[in-house]
């Protein structure tokens, strides 16, 4: 059976249903799984996408046939599987979802656990062991069905005090993913009113795409936020595993600024410690946290990487543009949850408007990330274009050419090369990083006022597509 390598990524396993990732694929994966792992008990759920169940069903007989139990919880947020590997001591866990990708999208994240917490399974490790020949398959593990729902609920709401919440008037838009299966179970925890948007289940999205990210996602919460005269907001992508705050206004908050909320909070608890971010969050955050006593602690972009650095760098909470937040005391994993749950007890306590605590940690100008489609212009032995060739080595080497270009003309600039290329002066900086799944350069900009920023934003991108 002939599978398409891409699908097979630096975080998890991801493609286009079926054409990349069918019932047959998911059941040779659910066995690499094991050989990869020698995982004896292993813990699965899934979302809400229309091809989750049948790819469930066929990683579960996978796994099975490696002699592997499996302990079914069904559908869940991707948090779910994180904390059921976790809280109850299995081997592993494995979540069918393509989180914020489009409807046609699916996928599997995995996860080991070790001593104390559960490592990322990165989807490329897993190619070795499929191309290996099973012979005859072994005697088939049992599968067990499993309620986290009473020990889930209990776990997230040890992070805060719920009596020390407001009773605001919020409204949470679930994109009709996974979040809308938590919310009702929490909300008669907590004294806020949720006012819903797109909490009706439904695996084709009907409302608008499941990623926060994209501005068309985001204007039906604009608008709900103003029209209910609410006093803040939240939308969750497609498996809840990320969460973006919205002020009164109806304006969406970058990631890198909520972390800093969290961060702030968190290190009035545990003074000292390292929060880990990644290195296209704005220079604020390293500023704060230094201010703040804490450890700032710059890594790749990737979740992986945040783990990462939180683990090696005594790091107590972790956080991502993307909209990922990493907990120690969730063992070092993500969770849209105990975020969702710890914001709304830090603007309680705050005693201001989310627009004013938003403020306060924002003194500089940042454009969201520019991406940059790189038509196919290899470099020459020698080091300057040649005529393209076609293909993704093409695109590759087309992207390498363009940052070796982009590094002379900055020059004069601070520069470091922990991932693609950074250049940092006193009233500005810039990254510029090649995608490790698309033929794309993406390009984070910010400056100590926006007249700047936009000049520089011109002058970057002219010298990328020139």
């Amino acid at each position: 059976m002939k599978i398409n390598p891409k699908i097979f990524k630096s975080y998890d396993v991801r493609g286009i249903y079926p054409a990349d990732l069918n019932e047959k694929i998911a059941f040779k994966i659910g066995q690499a799984l094991i050989k990869k792992t020698r995982a004896q008990k292993v813990v699965v759920g899934r979302d809400i996408r229309l091809s989750s169940f049948n790819l469930s069903e066929a990683l579960i007989k996978g796994i099975l046939s490696q002699r592997a139990d499996v302990y079914n919880i069904g559908l869940v947020p991707t948090e779910g599987v994180y904390f059921a590997t976790n809280y109850y001591s299995y081997d592993a866990g494995v979540m069918i979802t393509a989180s914020h990708n489009p409807k046609e999208y699916n996928g599997f994240k995995m996860v080991k656990k070790e001593k104390k917490w559960a490592k990322v399974i990165p989807g490329k490790d897993l190619k070795e062991f499929i191309k290996k020949e099973d012979g005859r398959l072994k005697k088939a593990g049992k599968i067990k069905e499993l309620d986290i729902w009473p020990d889930y609920l209990n776990h997230i709401l040890s992070f805060i005090e719920p009596k020390k919440i407001k009773p605001f008037k919020i409204v949470v838009d679930a994109s009709n993913g996974m979040a809308a299966k938590v919310l009702p179970k929490l909300e008669p925890k907590l004294p806020v009113t949720i006012i819903p948007l797109n909490f009706d289940l439904n695996g084709n999205f009907p409302a608008h795409s499941p990623n926060p990210l994209l501005e068309e996602s985001r204007r039906q919460i604009s608008r709900a936020v103003l029209e209910k005269k609410a006093d803040l907001g939240f939308i969750f992508d497609g498996d809840a595993d990320r969460v973006y705050l919205i002020d009164e206004s109806g304006n969406f908050i970058r990631a890198d600024i909520t972390l800093l909320l969290l961060a702030r909070y968190f290190l009035e608890k545990n003074p000292g410690k390292g929060i880990a971010y990644n290195l296209i969050c704005s220079k604020a955050v390293p500023e704060f946290i230094k201010k703040w006593n804490g450890n700032p602690i710059r890594t790749k972009v990737g979740f992986i990487n945040v783990q990462k650095g939180m683990m090696e760098n005594d790091g107590i909470l972790g956080g991502e543009l993307s909209g990922h937040y990493s907990f120690k005391d969730n063992f070092y994993l993500d969770s849209g949850f105990i975020a969702f749950l710890t914001l709304l007890q830090i603007i309680s306590q705050s005693n201001k408007k989310v627009s004013e605590l938003v403020k306060e940690l924002s003194p500089y100008a940042k454009a969201p990330e520019i991406n940059f489609e790189i038509k196919d212009r290899p470099a020459s032995p020698a080091g300057g274009p040649v005529s393209p060739a076609g293909g993704a080595a093409c695109r590759r080497a087309g992207k390498k050419y363009i940052i070796e270009k982009i590094k002379e003309k900055f020059s004069d600039g601070r520069q470091d090369y922990l991932d693609g290329l950074t250049v940092e002066y006193d009233d500005w900086w810039f990254n510029l990083r090649p995608s490790q799944t698309e033929p794309l350069l993406r390009l984070t900009i910010e400056a100590k006022n926006q007249k700047l920023l936009e000049q520089k934003k011109k002058e970057l991108s002219s010298l990328i597509l020139e």
